[in-house]
């Protein structure tokens, strides 16, 4: 580890240190809290929910079994929240209420029931002991999102004891977002904490004067977190589509009630907007990058009814660094940036200069994309060079993550963009060129890729180079390595050799293209797939070896079968 990135580890560890002391003085910090709270005694409004609601995970619950991150949990007649739970994202999702919003589907009053004997049951145990996966920040701003929002569900018909128990509860909860955003660094859940409480401002009886504060924080946390072009500083095509789903509601309030809607929020939406219909393939599903998952479709078209933006999506996002690739029902989507700084890598892949493909209805070439609810080796499996459609050298990653129990799992060794173009040439084919230096420090070599789709979309030219960026001048030369070039296939696509260096891909709904590299051996592979909405499941990829520096060109293309 060179001198700089020793200060710049022992800097972020600093960092990382005082936050992780100020989470944990949180129980001393909230215990003035605790006296003299002023909770009110009523609530105003509950906020839209957009989330589709599903009856029978309702039925479910009421029968004590819970479907929640991707496992089945029966708790029988007990409550959950005093049993052994089978793991840490199952209890934050439970502890999150988010799947309270089922429970509205029913309808009945058994329902409302069951919905307040389970809160009751949180509040008695977890309501005021700040401790376990309840209390992460993230989690406790989704819970305060859903009981607002779902508030009618469980207060129809409540006794006045239980209600007084839920608003005090709900009060305990903002004060404590409150003071544990401090605590955080820039992401996500900062800003889902920002949207809590302005939601909470609106929902609860509060003065003007703090309405308009919570609503100005919120401001300054969406222009720290959302970029010019719409993306969000995760570079996560996903988080357009999360923070939508609450920021839609969040407006719509502040309309309903006559407040004045904060600056920032309105234009902040209408530039996501853009942003999700650029990471959108044509089967409607988004592009796996940098930590998305699988895209339920029902939240996927419940935001997008709101877009009133229109028009095609952009070529490129120039702050996000992704750019499209698009002529007739062929979308091709490309990443071409790096994580914009050490603190905003934490859930970053290493995946600069892969690509995904789609046309017609269905996606071919994909990343393995990000395990919904898997532990943390899968997720880091994900997250490297291997699990994208581009080129790994010696079986590595174009950037390290670092293995530090201290600062957590960040990319202090991220690549750096050397080029990145685009143009046209004199037939109308749509070109895109860029580079990378990830694999100089290791192996000496800069990773180049070329890639071409057609006017009429029907064919794909690729073309990977390598070469020693200091050779001409004398400097030393690269390395004997084996580059491997990757090409994640979707689940739904089948592949049928035709050749030595030819594959067929065929789509369910009978659209064919042929993949194809002169010289080359063309391998089919095992792979996995992270990103499915049921799971991980088996897929395939295919490969090919080349060995540097005798082989240093790449050239391969795909071509629609007609």
């Amino acid at each position: 580890m060179q001198l700089a990135e020793r200060r710049r580890f022992v800097a972020l560890g600093l960092t990382e240190t005082r936050r992780r002391l100020c989470r944990r003085l949180m129980p001393v910090r909230m215990l003035a809290g605790k006296i003299g709270l002023q909770a009110p005694d009523r609530l105003v409004v509950a906020p839209t929910d957009l989330r589709a609601v599903d009856s029978f995970v309702a039925e479910e619950i009421m029968s004590g079994r819970f479907r929640l991150a991707g496992r089945l949990f029966d708790a029988g007649d007990e409550s959950p929240f005093l049993q052994q739970l089978p793991s840490r994202a199952f209890a934050e999702r439970l502890h999150s209420f988010a799947w309270l919003r089922h429970m509205r589907a029913l309808r009945t009053n058994e329902a409302r029931a069951q919905a307040r004997t389970l809160m009751a049951s949180w509040m008695q145990v977890h309501g005021r002991r700040l401790s376990g996966h309840g209390w992460e920040p993230h989690v406790a701003a989704e819970r305060m999102i859903a009981w607002l929002s779902h508030s009618p569900v469980v207060l129809h018909g409540a006794e006045a004891g239980f209600y007084r128990r839920f608003m005090r509860c709900l009060a305990f909860q903002r004060r404590y977002l409150r003071r544990a955003i401090d605590c955080l660094p820039m992401g996500e859940a900062r800003l889902r904490i920002r949207i809590a409480l302005a939601m909470a401002s609106l929902a609860m009886p509060s003065p003007e004067k703090l309405v308009r504060r919570e609503g100005q924080r919120l401001d300054r946390e969406l222009e720290a977190q959302i970029l010019a072009d719409g993306g969000h500083v995760s570079r996560n095509p996903r988080a357009a589509l999360d923070l939508l789903l609450d920021l839609l509601p969040l407006r719509q309030t502040y309309v309903n009630l006559g407040h004045d809607v904060p600056a920032k929020l309105i234009p902040t939406i209408d530039r996501i907007f853009p942003a999700l219909r650029f990471f959108r393939h044509q089967d409607g599903d988004l592009a796996l990058f940098n930590g998305a998952s699988a895209t339920p479709a029902t939240e996927l078209m419940s935001v997008l009814r709101y877009d009133e933006t229109g028009g095609k999506p952009f070529k490129a996002l120039p702050h996000s660094h992704y750019h499209r690739l698009t002529a007739g029902d062929t979308t091709l989507l490309v990443d071409t940036g790096q994580p914009l700084s050490a603190e905003l890598s934490r859930s970053a892949h290493a995946g600069c200069l892969s690509f995904e493909f789609s046309a017609g209805r269905s996606r071919f070439i994909v990343n393995a994309g990000a395990p919904t609810f898997a532990g943390r080796t899968y997720r880091q499996l994900s997250r490297a060079t291997a699990a994208h459609s581009t080129v790994t050298l010696g079986e590595t990653s174009s950037a390290r993550v670092t293995p530090s129990a201290l600062i957590g799992p960040l990319m202090l060794e991220a690549v750096d963009v050397l080029v990145s173009e685009r143009w046209e040439d004199a037939y109308g084919n749509d070109w895109l060129r860029a580079a990378h230096d990830g694999y100089v420090r290791p192996f000496g070599y800069v990773h180049q890729r070329e890639i071409g789709l057609a006017a009429k979309g029907n064919k794909i030219k690729g073309y990977d180079h390598f070469f020693v960026p200091d050779a001409e001048a004398g400097g030393p030369q690269g390395q004997r390595v084996t580059a491997t070039a990757r090409f994640h296939i979707h689940p739904s696509v089948t592949l049928t050799r035709v050749d030595v260096d030819s594959v067929s891909l065929e789509a369910p709904d009978g659209e064919t293209w042929l993949f194809s590299a002169p010289g080359q051996h063309v391998q089919i592979g095992e792979d996995v797939f992270f990103a499915d909405v049921s799971g991980m499941r088996p897929s395939e990829q295919l490969l090919i070896e080349i060995s540097l520096p005798e082989t240093t060109d790449l050239r391969w293309m795909l071509k629609q079968q007609v």
